[in-house]
This record gives C-alpha cells, sequence and structure tokens, in this order.
C-alpha cells in the first residue's frame, strides 16, 4: 500500500473527503463532458487514476448492466475505500485494480472510452500514460481528460499577495515531485503525435464567490496544501498561517472573487 507522502495531499480521511467535495462540485461540467464524448449505456469505460471511486460510481449508474468500468489506482487505500462504496451500493460492473501507472500494465482492453482526471500532471512520463491509454482503447474509442492548462489563473480579484505566492509555492512543490502543473498543453501534441484526432479542447475555469459551493473546492485544498506542506517541513508555518489569514479575510468580503486554475477538457479520438 502507498504511503501518504506519495500523494501530493495524501490519502488520510480528510483528503478523501475533499476529493468527494471535488467531484460534487464539478459533477455539471463532468456529465456535460462525458455526455458530449457519447458515455452511455453498454459503454466500456476505463477509468484511470480513479481515487476512491467517486467518478467510477457515476459511471456504473451509467453505462448500466450491460456495460462495464474497469477503475485503475496505484493507492491501496483509495481502492479499499472505492471497494467498498461500490459493494454498498450494489455496482457489480466495476471492477478495481490496484496497480501504478507508471510501472504496471493497464487491464486489457479495447475500451470505448478512457476518462483521466487530473491524473497526467502528476506522473513522471505524461508520453508513457497516453501510450498506455491508448493501447487500452479500441479504434475509434476516445480519450478524455480534465488538465490543467495554466495554473496560475489561480488568483483573487482584487489580487492578494500571498495567494500569488501560494500557487507559485504549489506549483514549485508540484515540479519537485516530478509532476507538470501545467500539462494541458504537452498533452495535446503527444495525443495528436500518437495519431489521435482532438475532437474538443475546451477551456473550464470559474470566478467564485465565497457563497458559492465551488469556492469550498479550493478552500479545502488550500487548507490541507498547508497542513501537509508544513507537517513535510516543506513551508514555514509563520507563512503558512499568513495565507490562512489572507483567505480568511477575503471569505469575509462578498465582493470578493476567486478565479480557479484553467483546466483543459479534452476529447480525443483513437485512430
Amino acid at each position: 500500500m502507498k504511503t501518504d507522502r506519495d500523494y501530493f495531499l495524501g490519502t488520510h480521511d480528510e483528503e478523501l473527503l475533499r476529493l468527494g467535495l471535488q467531484h460534487r462540485v464539478w459533477g455539471a461540467a463532468v456529465r456535460d463532458c462525458w455526455q458530449r464524448a457519447g458515455i452511455g449505456a453498454g459503454s466500456r469505460v476505463l477509468d484511470v487514476g480513479a481515487g476512491p471511486g467517486y467518478a467510477a460510481a457515476d459511471f456504473a449508474q451509467i453505462v448500466g448492466p450491460t456495460g462495464e468500468v474497469v477503475a485503475v489506482e496505484r493507492s491501496g487505500r483509495y481502492v479499499e475505500a472505492g471497494r467498498a462504496m461500490l459493494a454498498k451500493h450494489g455496482f457489480a460492473n466495476v471492477r478495481y485494480h490496484e496497480l501504478d501507472l507508471m510501472t504496471d500494465p493497464l487491464p486489457g482492453g479495447d475500451y470505448d472510452f478512457a476518462w483521466c482526471r487530473w491524473v497526467a500532471c502528476f506522473v513522471s512520463s505524461p508520453a508513457l500514460l497516453v501510450d498506455k491509454i491508448a493501447a487500452a482503447l479500441r479504434p475509434g474509442g476516445l480519450a478524455i481528460f480534465h488538465e490543467y492548462l495554466v495554473y496560475e489563473t489561480f488568483c483573487f480579484a482584487p489580487p492578494h499577495p500571498r495567494q500569488r505566492e501560494f500557487a507559485q509555492q504549489v506549483m514549485k512543490g508540484w515540479r519537485a515531485a516530478g509532476g507538470e502543473p501545467n500539462v494541458a498543453q504537452p498533452l495535446l501534441r503527444l495525443l495528436e503525435e500518437r495519431g489521435f484526432a482532438i475532437r474538443e479542447a475546451i477551456p473550464r475555469i470559474y470566478c467564485l464567490r465565497p457563497a458559492d459551493e465551488m469556492w469550498q473546492w479550493p478552500a479545502s485544498f488550500i487548507r490541507i496544501h498547508l497542513e501537509q506542506q508544513t507537517a513535510q517541513g516543506a513551508i514555514e508555518a509563520s507563512w503558512a498561517e499568513a495565507v490562512r489569514q489572507e483567505f480568511a479575510a477575503a471569505e469575509t468580503e462578498p465582493a470578493t472573487m476567486l478565479v480557479t486554475p484553467l483546466v483543459l477538457q479534452i476529447i480525443a479520438g483513437k485512430p
């Protein structure tokens, strides 16, 4: 089983709940994406980097008993949580595999769709990830991604200095761990080099106010990231507290707007 340190924000209970919040507030955009791609009853879907199974559960309902969902995830804790949730809801059309995308083969194939959200930005080789997804899809199958295009858009309006510092610190730590936050542009190039036809490349960005439900998505990320990075000695406790205080003050101002990191929605067809 992988340890908390193997994941950017860990795999503890609070992070598992944060991922559930994240999935919920992105739900409308994600369901629209899947519908545009054509996922429906009878589809075979590969859920790449499935985490604790929130998307896999949605897929199980969409594809129905004639379809199949194969979820792959390297965290043993997340696999266990995902299997338990799926069993609780009686979804028998989902198979979970605990594996590392960079070192293990994907379960074989001929999938109609592959779904990959905020995974390419963390792996050591996005090119290898694309190659494995390409091999798993049937001819004409679709690879679907939500990945960051410009993480630097993550800011307050009007600007707050600590928030800009925070975004830069996140990107620095991300790259030090072997990932690339702004992976969407090179991902497009990798897909095209392998013959994929880019059917859609749609930006997804939000301007949030404190009363918006989606505000809790970046808010929970900031809280957990600061806790993790302070505990690991990557940031000074005094700086983390300054970020918290600035964010808390911003939340009390109804006119404050928080701009989210720019995500690119990609739907690409395998030749």
